[in-house]
């Protein structure tokens, strides 16, 4: 796809991460060069560890060198609480960049945002739509703000996450979704109708336990 696109790879960012079986400094170091391979790239733009699993120490190092040596531009994690993060602070140098975990209108990671944000490292979305669950496509507050501003819930909610500065990763193979996933910069929710999407919030994750 990167090659038949015709787009320069600089205006390309390109995110992998690797399997939880491929954790410690060797195995991540093998994992990394096979997804370089397969991906027919010279460096990845954001490199993640997927689970706080085994020894993660020996991974981040190995991710460090990585960065170091110019093959990553950025490395980060994925489903790390604070405690998880504060260990890599303490025991390494290059901090992640960013933490991608669950978040959507029911599991909002507001004080892990801030928590994050002191450290400068970004809060990333998976999962923003919550994967349909808690019958987040009918909710009647969400449908109420998306039928206002002419949008679908999806919409709403990608804008409510970018107006909270957390970077989104929306997944779709479908045409028009993807289009309107762009489509979210010409409208914006006022504070008051952030605050009552904020009531949305269950606490922990209902798809990871974070």
């Amino acid at each position: 796809a990167i090659k038949k696109s015709n787009v320069k790879r600089e205006d390309i960012f390109v995110t992998t991460k690797f399997l939880p079986t491929d954790r410690g400094y060797e195995t991540t170091m093998l994992a990394f060069e096979a997804s370089l391979k397969n991906l027919g790239l010279d460096y990845i733009d954001l490199y993640l560890i997927h689970i706080p699993q085994g020894d993660v120490s020996s991974s981040w190092k190995a991710m460090e060198e990585l960065y170091k040596e110019g093959k990553v531009r950025a490395i980060g994690v994925s489903n790390f609480d604070m405690h998880q993060i504060q260990d890599l602070l303490t025991q390494h140098r290059v901090k992640p960049t960013v933490n991608q975990v669950e978040t959507h209108p029911f599991s909002q990671k507001t004080e892990m945002q801030k928590a994050l944000k002191s450290q400068g490292i970004q809060l990333e979305s998976w999962a923003p739509f919550a994967q349909g669950k808690n019958n987040l496509f009918n909710n009647e507050l969400l449908k109420t703000l998306a039928d206002k501003y002419h949008k679908s819930i999806a919409q709403v909610v990608l804008r409510w996450l970018t107006q909270k500065e957390v970077v989104v990763i929306p997944k779709s193979a479908n045409t028009k979704r993807i289009n309107e996933n762009f489509n979210v910069f010409d409208f914006e929710l006022s504070s008051d109708e952030m605050a009552m999407i904020k009531s949305l919030d269950k606490g922990g994750g209902i798809i990871y336990p974070l």
